[in-house]
This record gives C-alpha cells, structure tokens and sequence, in this order.
C-alpha cells in the first residue's frame, strides 16, 4: 500500500493557516493556495462489489452449475475465477465480515440480528474500532453507495427514529443507500428505504415492478450522475440484491426457460454438476462427489404427486438466478458505457452462503409456514394446487433441502452448517483489466470474505487506518488478495482460518481441516451436549470435497487442529458457544433491548413501515385496538391499522362504511368479523377487542367490534399466527403497504378516506375496558407510564 501521511488517522485533520493574514485581499501577500478536495492517490480504481445471496458453490453456469449467468461467465473471461473463497455460512454475518475485513465474532455478527445476545461476538452491534470499508473509503474521498440488502442494523435499532448508527448512510460509511433492511424481502412488495426514509415502489407487480430490476435502476442512475459530476472520484458501489434468498420472486417468462430441466432430481442433478465443474476446472478433476446424508431425502423417495411442485421449485430458482444476473449485466454495461469498466475493480461474490436449506424437505408455496413452525400444515396436495403460482406475486415459495444440497456440489450440506464447504464456499469472480493481465484464469488459493476488504485498499494505494473518529481501530484480520492477481501459483497467503455458526464449527490450517456439525439447519430435534459432537478430519490437499474423514487415522493431526480452532475462538470472540433456540428469540433471556416494551403503545396517523419489532406483540394474548378516526362526509373507507400483509397478518379498517377486523392466518384463511352499523361522519372511536382462547400457542379467541363503546359486530377466529407474521412486511397507520392482508382492498384503494388520529394498541389486563372507550385521560396515562 501506498504511505499516505496523515491518512493514518480519518478524517484527515484539517490544517490551519499558520501565517499572518493581511488587511486587502489585494495585498501580494493575500495569496493562498488553492483548495484540494479530498481524493485517493491517482489511480486509485473505482470499486463495484457484488454480493448474491443464498447461492451455492454448484447453482452458477460459472461455476458448473445449472442456472445460467452469462454476466459471471463474462466477467471470468476476462479475469479470474477463486475456487476457494470463503464466508461465513450465513447472511449478516458474512455482510458484516465483508464490509469491515474483520471475522464475524470480532464485529459482533456471530449470528443473525434477530438472534443476538449480550455476549460480545454475538450482540450485532459492530464496534467503533472497526470502521467499515465504505467509510475508510469515503474519507479518503471516495463517493460511496449501496443498493439491495443491509441485514446489519439490530433489531431495536429498524425503526424510523433510529438510532442509525448501523444503518448505510448512519455509520455505515456510505453516502446513498437504496434497500432494504433485514433478512429478506418480498420481491414485488419491498419495504425500500432511501437513506433512512421509507419510500414506496413507483409500479405495482401488475404494472411489471420487481426490486432486482428497482435497485439496479438506482444503481445505474447513481453511477451515471457520479460520473457526470465528479469524473475525478472514484466510486465504491456496493450492489447486495436480495435474491437469491428466498421469497423465489421472478417473473414467470424467465422460470420458464427452465421448463422440465429439473425432472430428473437432485441426485442426478449434482452428478452433472460435478462433471461440468470437471470440465471448466473449477474443482480438480479427481474431486469425489460427497455422500447425501440421511437427513436429505434421495429424490426417488419423494411421493410422486410432489415431484412436479418440486422440479417447479427448482425452475423457479433458475428463472430468478438468471434474471438476477441479467441485471447485474445492466450495471455492468452501463459502467462500460461510461468509459470506466476497465477502471473498475469488480467482486462477483456468487453467494453470502452457502445455498439455503430452510425450505424444508419438501419446500413451500408461503414460508411463513416454516417461520412460524407450522410447515406440516402445508400439505403436499395444498402446495400442488398452487403450483402455478409459484414465483408471482401470490407465492412466497422456497426451495426444498434437495435442491440447495444439489447448488452446493461437490460438497456436503448448505448454508448454515459452517463446518463443511457446502456452508461457507462460494464462488468468485474478480475483473479489473487495468489492475492485472490474467483473463478467464481460476486461481486455487484460499480465501476469506475477510480478504475483500484489504485488497481493495490496496488496489486504491490507501493505508488501513488505526484511527478513525478519534479511535483507535483494531487491525483488519483479512490478508489482500493481490498478490494473486498475476501468479496462479504463489503460495496461499491466507493460511488459518476458523468458522462457526449455530456451533458448527470448523478450522482450515494449511490445506488441513478439522469440522464439526452439531446442528442440521431444517432439523428441530434436540441437541446433543457440545462435547458430544463428533470431529471430522479431512487433508483438502489431496481430498478437494471433504469427502474422506481421516479422523480415526490421524487422531493427533485431529487434536491438533481441535486446539487451535479453540484458541481462535478465544481470540475473535467466538466463546461461549450458544445453542439456544427459542431462548434467543426472548429478548430478555438473550440480554438484547427491544424497541417497544410494556402493555400499551399509541402509535399515530401518518407512521407507517413499522417493522414488527417496532410494535406490541399481539401474538397468543387478548389484546384490543382503538382508533379515533375523523369520517368525511363522504364516508368511510379503507384500512385503519395492518399489520403484516398477504401471506399472514391483521387488518382493521372500513368496507361500504363499516368497520371490518381482517385476521389473515398464513395465506390459507381469512377470518372477517364486520359492524353492523356505518361509521357515522365526524370524529369516532372504532375499537377491536380480541379474547385469546389460550391453551398454548397459535390458538383462536373471539372478536368484538365497538363503535364508539357500543358493540357493533363480533365472530371468530379459529386460530392464529403463533411467532411472526412475516419477516418484510411491516405496519401501517391510515393504509396497507405493501402485500395486502385483506382481499377487501389493494394498493391505493387500502388508503383511508379520513383522518386516523391516534390508534392504541393495549395487551393482557389493559385491553380490558368496561366501557369499551378509552378517554383523554386514560391515554395521558399510558402516555405517562411510557415516559
């Protein structure tokens, strides 16, 4: 890297004038020099980093495998391919590690943000003294932006007041943000952000929309201007789409093209991979296909009638890799057709993990099935009937475990399970002409997500900072790639490296692997004390898959490699090990803040993409909604308050004047309750009281409807959502974003007619009201009681 002095420390400190100012700025001593932007050392290349997600090592026609992405094969023609790239074994923490250079424990991503502890690996609250790369860069002056995915922000820090800290355009170091936050997002109904503020799509899916299609729009309309304003400032883009994660969202003319490819299976399909692999020299040409587990089902097991709804599956997935790709072509030609490709040091990193196994054995048309436990309920005939949906709007599908084990050929298991490479290898692709002579090359050395982050300072001639803010940084844990941009046989620079998530554990040591699974990702079977998991040994020298456990052979190699994944655990922060499941969905027993807390919230008209972290949990409790609306003359019409959307969640608003109360259970049924009476013109109150049957979890209750403290309606609901009602979808005051929860109205026409003043949402003992009303000063007591 270049010294730059005084670059050490970020920002650079301004300098002062340190001579004698004269009285007339004509005075031949009034001369001064000229101002200097900030900028990084003359070649200093711009940098794009793309990010897919949910991708396996074997899915990328790149990479052998079937999904076609011709923008990979083109970018790899003319640069190089890395067979033995690295992440994490699941989304933020790989995002977190890529975007600061450091491991994922050392910035407190060892799990996802949902599941976060007060431990120090585990809190989802990235330290200070490690300043992410976007930052470092645009204090060097760089213009910085990100589009698509950002599942770094903790949990009690999504809603729109913040704090921001972790947001892109807070503390994450870029200038634009387009995106999303959180896991994933439903493909036609994101919940966008621009910076910090909620915006709405400008199509509807009728109308064409999709959010690949969105971001890259942005992205290109971003780089366009850049370059039209500040040629002399290099770029650094950060394009994380949200595919390939699941919801599988793609228009149906690319799933298509895939028509009857997949019918044969999975286990024919991963043969066929590994001879294409073979043949493009991705893998070596003695690499073993490992055994399916057990826990994977053989396709020929599978029932008959589900193989179409299965091979369905699989097209879909295809269908939305190409059209992810096709768009990351958009990006790249408009970056070419700017003069500036050969300028541009492009990552191509085809998946955060390593392909996912959340969809269960057989897969679904609506995971909110699986989030909410409930995936036995969606019956093979129920999911066969909806075959044709699959990947429209109506469908919030994912794949089955067969298929994501078939995208990680060679290797054994998926994403998750980061002690095998089918959890944590993932192909990529570097392109830079001006940086490095070598075209359409694979090169073999051992690599990290944690690279990423050196090696792009030291392509900009920039020094990693040891001070930022005014603090002290911790040195990046990443070794730059560069020096194997020209020589595919210098040796590994990269040498030890540790993994762990869920508690699969595994370390890399000089081609040696030691790995333990301790947990399989679709399995909800007890788990086995920690030091009754059993270690494997694999020499990836000679054995490319991890297909031959030497454990039994070599069992002081083992102890060896066993001590030393424990002392870097010790030293990134990896201990304790947890494996709590439910428990860490308890924010109290996991130590982590929540947004809202108590037995009432009041929330106000106007608010609106309130993430379910941000409002009161109605789940498996009674609980009553007040609003106060004002009516026009005109009458009322459309929703009040809803949560959630389409595929699960509650609605309460008003149909040809009357109050209705909507309870969406997973897509499959729609319990309505509606008031006898119109709500009068004027100010009202509309009430909704639910009584939770308990008993357990997801039971049903009975609803009353009040209008004014006066019952108007009441019914049933057979049962309910018993954990999340969806992992995009959010709340609306005065409209239905998004996905609709009720069939009784869409899109604009959700949008209230009057005013919504205030709705209050009270739980347990405050739901109850004897006369159904609440007053002004009972909400001043609440207001009080939050304080």
């Amino acid at each position: 890297m270049t010294d730059q002095p005084g670059h050490h420390s970020l920002p650079v400190p301004d300098r002062a004038y340190d001579g004698v100012l004269p009285f007339d700025a004509r005075d031949p001593d009034a001369s001064f020099p000229p101002i200097q932007p900030t900028r990084p050392p003359s070649g200093a290349p711009n940098v794009l980093i793309v990010l897919l997600d949910d991708v396996g090592f074997g899915a990328s026609s790149a990479f052998g495998g079937p999904c076609r992405t011709p923008t990979a094969e083109r970018l790899a023609a003319g640069g190089l391919k890395y067979n033995r790239f690295h992440t994490t074994a699941l989304c933020a923490p790989t995002r977190a590690a890529l975007l600061t250079g450091r491991n994922h424990h050392s910035v407190g991503m060892g799990v996802i943000t949902e599941l976060a502890t007060s431990a120090p690996g585990y809190s989802s609250v990235r330290p200070n003294t490690c300043a992410p790369l976007a930052q470092t860069l645009r204090l060097n002056g760089y213009s910085t932006a990100q589009f698509g995915k950002c599942h770094e922000v903790p949990v009690w820090q999504t809603s729109p007041m913040g704090p921001f800290d972790a947001w892109p355009t807070g503390g994450g170091g870029f200038e634009h943000f387009y995106g999303f936050i959180g896991g994933e997002t439903n493909q036609y109904y994101p919940g966008i952000y621009e910076g910090t503020s909620a915006v709405e799509p400008e199509k509807t899916p009728e109308e064409g929309y999709h959010f690949t299609e969105d971001m890259t729009d942005r992205a290109i309309g971003w780089v366009r201007q850049q370059k039209s304003l500040m040629p002399d400032k290099p770029f650094f883009v950060y394009y994380a789409p949200g595919a390939t994660h699941a919801p599988h969202h793609v228009p149906t003319e690319w799933s298509e093209r895939y028509r009857g490819r997949f019918d044969a299976g999975w286990d024919v399909l991963r043969e066929e991979i590994l001879a294409r692999q073979k043949e493009l020299g991705v893998v070596p040409s003695d690499t073993v296909l490992t055994a399916r587990h057990e826990e994977i089902p053989a396709w020929e097991d599978m029932p008959d009638e589900l193989k179409p709804v299965l091979a369905r599956q699989m097209e879909v997935y295809a269908g939305f890799l190409e059209h992810t790709d096709h768009h990351i072509g958009r990006l790249v030609e408009a970056i070419e057709e700017l003069g500036v490709l050969d300028d541009t040091l492009v990552y191509y990193i085809v998946g955060d993990n390593g392909a996912s196994a959340e969809g269960t054995v057989n897969g679904s048309f609506n995971e909110t099935f699986i989030f909410n436990g409930a995936d036995a309920l969606e019956t093979p005939e129920l999911v066969a009937s909806r075959i044709d949906e699959f990947g429209t709007p109506t469908a919030y599908n994912h794949y089955a475990v067969g298929w994501a084990h078939a995208m990680g050929t060679p290797y054994q298991w998926t994403k998750q399970v980061a002690s095998h490479w089918g959890g944590t290898r993932n192909g990529t692709i570097v392109h830079w002409p001006r940086g490095f002579s070598a075209r359409g090359e694979v090169r073999a050395q051992f690599h990290h997500v944690i690279d990423v982050a050196p090696t792009v300072l030291e392509a900009a001639g920039l020094v990693e900072p040891t001070a930022v803010n005014g603090v002290t940084q911790r040195p990046l844990e990443g070794v730059s790639m560069a020096y194997s941009f020209h020589d595919a046989q210098v040796a590994d620079r990269h040498e030890t490296q540790y993994f762990e998530m869920f508690c699969n554990r595994g370390i890399y040591h000089q081609g040696w692997t030691a790995v333990t699974r301790h947990s399989t990702p679709w399995v909800n079977a007890p788990l086995p004390p920690l030091d009754e998991d059993v270690w494997e040994l694999y020499d990836t020298r000679t054995d490319w898959s991890q297909s031959r456990d030497l454990a039994a052979e070599l069992p002081e190699k083992l102890t060896e490699l066993k001590e030393l994944w424990l002392a870097e655990a010790r030293k990134y922060d990896v201990l304790p090990l947890d494996d709590r499941r439910i428990e860490r969905f308890n924010s109290d027993l996991a130590g982590r803040p929540v947004l809202v807390s108590g037995q009432s919230q009041t929330l106000f008209g106007g608010m609106g993409r309130l993430t379910e972290a941000s409002v009161l949990n109605v789940k498996n409790k009674s609980h009553a909604v007040t609003a106060e609306v004002e009516v026009p003359a005109s009458g009322a019409e459309g929703v009040i308050i809803a949560q959630g959307g389409a595929f699960a969640g509650w609605s309460l608003y008003a149909k040809d004047g009357r109050p209705r109360y909507c309870y969406n259970l997973l897509g499959v049924q729609r319990f309505v309750v509606e008031g006898e009476t119109p709500i009068p013109a004027g100010n009202h109150q509309v009430r909704m009281e639910f009584t939770y049957d308990g008993g357990g979890l997801g039971k049903g209750g009975h609803v009353a409807l009040y209008l004014d403290g006066t019952k108007v309606g009441e019914g049933r609901v057979d049962a309910t959502v018993p954990m999340v009602f969806s992992a995009d979808e959010t709340a609306d005051i005065g409209r239905d974003s998004a996905s609709p929860v009720s069939t009784d109205y869409a899109g604009e026409s959700s949008i209230f007619t009057g005013k919504v003043r205030w709705v209050q949402i009270d739980l347990g003992d405050d739901a109850e009201d004897a006369d159904h009303l609440i007053t002004p000063e009972e909400r001043l007591r609440v207001a009080m009681a939050r304080q």
